[in-house]
């Protein structure tokens, strides 16, 4: 397939670039900003809040992973991240479906979610259902783009695959997990969740080929999770209180990744097991 990659320079983008690159699939990538390496492909700068040139990136592709969006909260005031990422957001989808796309692969957030779970989870693992608990205009651009992309799909015939990325890691992030062990309520902002950034441009090849119809958003998180100690110990010491939905493994992720199994085929295949030595 001829598939647009819009935030190209960013991490899940070089890393969806590649990954797609190597399933043999022409990449047209696509950035407001230049790209810090070399992306085996041309970068097209575009600013997709101008709706304009998102049209001109999508013309004479067959799909789109769209990758682009101020990343989290805090980078730039609270109206802003609301007002960019809605817009670019409805920009491609509107774009999509103008031009007739086959497929639009986008990412959603695990902030949607609850987090930085200020208020304790109504229940664990955290699922898809546990939706929508938005606590920042970033999380909130989220679940209004998840919205957008319920109806125009709904309008348009076009399968939407929402992806709700968890924190993401790349190889050489591993090294400071260890630092996050001492204090659990370090990383309990997202149940100690993580995933790694290959997983994450496996996930977009996965969403473009499954067999979905309308609009789907699934939990794309790491199998375990960040800590060395048992997942249900980490919630009864933390969130004491919130009950197990179901047996959890004893180092299982408790941001349930069993929909993105079942609707896409995703198998996390990285851990930060595999990077630090004499990990539990």
């Amino acid at each position: 397939m001829r598939i647009c990659v819009t935030g190209a320079s960013g991490k899940a983008g070089r890393a969806t670039v590649a990954h797609l690159l190597a399933y043999g699939h022409e990449v047209v990538a696509t950035d407001v900003e230049p790209a810090a390496v070399d992306l085996g492909v041309p970068l097209l700068r575009a600013d997709l809040t101008d709706y304009g040139q998102a049209v001109e990136v999508l013309h004479d592709t067959e799909a789109v992973v769209h990758l682009a969006n101020i990343p989290a909260p805090g980078l730039r005031t609270p109206a802003v991240t609301l007002t960019a990422n809605t817009t670019m957001n409805s920009n491609v989808f509107l774009g999509a479906a103008q031009l007739g796309l086959s497929r639009v692969v986008w990412a959603s957030s695990e902030t949607t979610l609850g987090l930085p779970f200020d208020t304790p989870p109504r229940y664990a693992p955290v699922d898809e259902e546990h939706f929508p608990v938005p606590t920042t205009t970033y999380a909130l651009s989220k679940v209004v783009s998840e919205s957008l992309a319920e109806h125009v799909a709904g309008w348009s015939g076009i399968p939407f695959v929402g992806l709700r990325l968890s924190n993401i890691f790349l190889p050489e992030d591993y090294q400071r997990v260890p630092t996050f062990w001492a204090d659990p309520y370090a990383r309990k902002w997202n149940l100690w969740g993580y995933v790694d950034v290959r997983d994450v441009a496996e996930a977009c090849r996965l969403g473009l080929e499954a067999a979905v119809s309308g609009s789907r958003n699934v939990i794309v998180a790491a199998a375990d999770t960040i800590m060395d100690r048992p997942s249900v110990e980490l919630l009864g010491e933390v969130f004491p209180g919130v009950p197990l939905s179901r047996e959890v493994g004893e180092f299982e992720t408790l941001l349930a990744i069993d929909q993105a199994r079942e609707l896409l085929g995703f198998a996390p295949k990285h851990s930060w097991r595999d990077h630090v030595p004499g990990a539990a």
